[in-house]
């Protein structure tokens, strides 16, 4: 996972169109219209990986573009129109020149076409087109540009690294995982002008250390920004099923020094929500930011007519598996903007009033899905659930298994006892004078006897009289005061029943 990245990201451009670029050359309001996006399918791999024996692992990180149409407002071939980076960010660097030099410039622009505002497809943009003022500048300043062929916004991205890596395994030291040790054998930048903005800090920005809590920063060091980063937490959410922590952009995060101190060492700065990024990308007057100056200034969104900068649509954002590090959903999204302005000796530059212009912004997006997904949430969400109630459950069948020879020793017990009652004290339940009496077998008077009945009362009655006086002669191993009580009621019913069925037959008429 960590070698060939499973998550599918797609990098979704937005251009600035210029809908009125004679009225800026006039000094009027510049006036963009959105287009796109313009969707490309990032893939990327890692390659030249090499374990050192300082707890590190190095390597290079591949990305190469593949343009999406059924996911794209357009096609790479479109037209649209767009400052001249080159000639105005050349003019710029010609601000504090002789005259001299800049009426030459103004004569080479002239000779070689060149204008303020250019109209070129998307994909020359993109990756690049020919211009003969390259050729000019490298041939009478070398070392003027980074690039020697074609100019393009993210010509350099494509089919390339973004430098060598070292961030440390975790092995010996576990609270280091991921963090970068150093980037292109460097442990800190020479960018800026202090050195805590040159500082390299957190990861390489594709995994974090795991045990995250709502009072972790999300730190990473972005070789396009040419800073280290660092978001904040926002809120606990899920992600198809899936436990994960929400970290955005503070508010500082591109904050001028003014504003945010410890931001002083990214400038100069203009005002605040916008970073200076000249310094590392060839001196030229570019500007980073939240798309449409969100979070920032809101004189430079009312500078640039069609701008309407809202939290929904232009705030970054990072949806991390707090557990393991992992991020589940992220949307990255960031704009770059061009400072113009009229040059004195620079004809091309017309009357145009100081303005940061916004050139393009972009959404780096991806989420995990699939196979993988499935996989996630089978091993860190439904088997840790699944062994959550088993122990509620593997509890209660060990409360049982523990009952079970519990009651049946009691009721082995209770079972003894009861036959020990029988073998010790059995109760006989036997017609007597007076009612019916207790006794024991050994009892002298417990074996049966002789009644003598008056002869004048032998007949029926006598059998009557003899059936009450027998009603109940079996013996019944009685220990129940209830069952005695019955024992005696019944008997005394029945000697009662006999005498009265005598009496009747002795006042019978006729005898």
């Amino acid at each position: 996972m960590w070698k060939e990245i499973p998550v599918p990201f797609y990098l979704s451009v937005y251009f600035f169109d210029v809908v009125n670029p004679d009225a800026v050359l006039l000094g009027q309001k510049p006036q963009v219209r959105e287009r796109g996006p313009y969707v490309y399918r990032e893939f990327r791999h890692k390659s030249n990986i090499t374990f050192n024996d300082n707890d590190t692992v190095s390597f290079l990180e591949y990305r190469s573009f593949q343009f999406q149409p059924d996911k794209s407002h357009g096609l790479e071939s479109d037209y649209i129109v767009m400052p001249n980076i080159l000639v105005l960010a050349a003019a710029m660097m010609m601000e504090d020149k002789p005259m001299s030099l800049k009426l030459i410039m103004t004569l080479a622009f002239s000779t070689l076409g060149e204008r303020a505002f250019m109209n070129r497809t998307i994909g020359e943009i993109m990756w690049g087109y020919e211009d003969p003022l390259i050729h000019l500048i490298n041939k009478y300043l070398p070392n003027m540009l980074p690039f020697k062929g074609k100019f393009g916004l993210f010509a350099e991205l494509n089919n390339s690294d973004s430098g060598i890596f070292t961030v440390f395994t975790g092995v010996k030291d576990f609270s280091r995982i991921h963090l970068v040790d150093k980037w292109n054998g460097l442990s800190k930048v020479n960018f800026w002008h202090s050195d805590q903005c040159n500082m390299i800090n957190g990861t390489s920005g594709q995994m974090w250390a795991p045990f995250m809590t709502p009072e972790t920063s999300l730190e990473f060091y972005s070789p396009e920004a040419c800073r280290s980063m660092k978001l904040i937490y926002k809120e606990s959410g899920t992600f198809q099923g899936i436990p994960t922590y929400r970290f955005v952009a503070p508010s500082t995060l591109f904050a001028n020094g003014s504003v945010y101190p410890p931001n002083e060492g990214f400038c100069p700065c203009l005002e605040s929500g916008i970073q200076n990024v000249s310094t590392c990308r060839f001196n030229a007057p570019l500007f980073l930011s939240h798309p449409h100056f969100y979070n920032a200034d809101p004189m430079l969104a009312e500078a640039v007519l069609g701008l309407h900068p809202n939290q929904e649509e232009h705030s970054l954002f990072l949806d991390i598996h707090p557990v393991t590090g992992i991020p589940m959903n992220c949307s990255v999204k960031l704009q770059l903007s061009l400072y113009i302005k009229a040059i004195k000796g620079i004809g091309q530059t017309g009357k145009i009033q100081p303005v940061v212009l916004p050139l393009v912004w972009f959404e780096e997006s991806g989420a995990m899905e699939g196979k993988p997904l499935k996989t996630f949430y089978t091993q860190l969400v439904l088997m840790p659930n699944v062994l959550h109630y088993a122990q509620y459950v593997l509890l209660a069948l060990g409360c049982i298994l523990l009952l079970i020879p519990i009651i049946y020793q009691l009721r082995s017990q209770v079972g003894s006892g009861q036959s020990e009652a029988r073998a010790e004290w059995p109760i006989a339940c036997l017609p007597g004078e007076g009612g019916a009496q207790m006794r024991s077998p050994g009892h002298p008077s417990s074996r049966p006897r002789r009644h003598s009945q008056p002869r004048a009362h032998l007949g029926q009655s006598s059998h009557v009289s003899a059936w009450g006086r027998g009603a109940v002669t079996a013996c019944l191993p009685l220990s129940h005061p209830t069952m005695s009580l019955f024992c005696w009621s019944w008997e005394a019913w029945g000697l009662s029943l006999g005498r009265a069925a005598s009496g009747l037959r002795v006042m019978r008429p006729g005898t």
